[in-house]
């Protein structure tokens, strides 16, 4: 079966006044229509920018270097402005990290969709309002003729996502790229968010591409897990499989971290040391300053994102292949 997306060794570097941020450095994942894939990593890691990336949605001062962005067998970094313009929110939608500024504060909530809507599909502006005020009613925002004609700052936080998500779903597109959709929504909103996500892909048969730092949403919407730490992916597998049997060391950390893994009264454990600078990544692997298993072919020697078993990859010299 032909994959939906692939991502073949994207580089997206930022060249600033002190040298090369390399953001994104040799990320590599494929997506299949109706799936769900999850990249999970801390703050600063390169989560976002891959996303961004994908839709081409970079600015100065940074640049795709190399790679390549595959969409139904077709490679996106060849297109121009004007193709991609063509592409967003249509083929490929997304929903953006902080709903507040991402929808313009001075337009009702309804026109932003309508715009959506007219920029790709060629009807009537009254269509458009309808369909508009069907997707309002369909991700569960109450009121909904009422609420077309509101601006932002006169919805709550959940509402505004419901609003940045039914912006997105307007085309129907094969893939939906979500960064961070439940940050700043207390947990009962971010349980109904992930929960209309899941219906809204079983409805409609679209792909998800869900951006976060939260090993619990993970857990609750993603297949397949990449498992990213500065820029690289270090670990590819099943959501099933990252939750059972974590390989690479980063996420082993990553898990050791969490409240549950660890026994009442006692201190959770932490990482050790800083994530490195992207203006001067280590020569070998980018854990290697961090690693207590980390020896002198880790410093000098990158390892690559090998299949250490069944649909399980990791980038790391210390794992034995099962």
């Amino acid at each position: 079966m032909p994959k939906l997306l692939q991502v073949n060794n994207l580089k997206t570097y930022f060249h600033t006044r002190d040298g090369i941020y390399k953001a994104v450095d040799g990320v590599s994942f494929e997506i299949e229509k109706g799936e769900t894939l999850g990249i999970v990593g801390e703050s600063g890691c390169g989560k976002s920018v891959t996303a961004l990336s994908i839709m081409r949605l970079i600015d100065e001062p940074g640049r795709i270097e190399d790679g390549e962005i595959i969409l139904n067998g077709k490679n996106l970094l060849g297109y121009t402005e004007k193709e991609m313009q063509k592409v967003r929110g249509d083929r490929i939608s997304m929903i953006f990290q902080e709903p507040m500024t991402s929808l313009n504060p001075v337009y009702r909530c309804g026109h932003q969709i309508d715009e959506a809507i007219l920029a790709h599909r060629k009807i009537p502006k009254q269509e458009a309002k309808e369909r508009t005020i069907e997707l309002l009613k369909y991700v569960g925002i109450p009121l909904a003729e009422q609420r077309y004609n509101e601006y932002p700052h006169q919805l709550s936080g959940g509402m505004r996502q419901r609003v940045m998500i039914a912006t997105a779903l307007s085309c129907n597109p094969d893939i939906l790229i979500a960064d961070e959709p439940t940050t700043a929504l207390d947990v009962t909103i971010q349980a109904q968010i992930l929960e209309l996500l899941k219906n809204l892909q079983e409805e409609f048969g679209m792909a998800i591409l869900i951006i976060t730092h939260d090993l619990g949403v993970i857990a609750n919407i993603a297949q397949k897990v990449a498992v990213m730490y500065a820029s690289k992916i270090v670990e590819f597998t099943d959501s099933d499989e990252i939750f059972r049997n974590p390989r690479h060391p980063y996420t082993i950390g990553l898990f050791k971290s969490l409240p549950q893994y660890t026994k009442r009264k006692e201190r959770l454990p932490v990482i050790q040391g800083f994530v490195p600078s992207p203006l001067d990544y280590p020569a070998g692997c980018n854990f290697c300053t961090r690693c207590e298993l980390a020896d002198e072919k880790c410093i000098i020697e990158e390892p690559p994102l090998i299949e250490i078993s069944t649909n399980h990859k990791a980038a790391c010299w210390k794992i034995k292949n099962n």
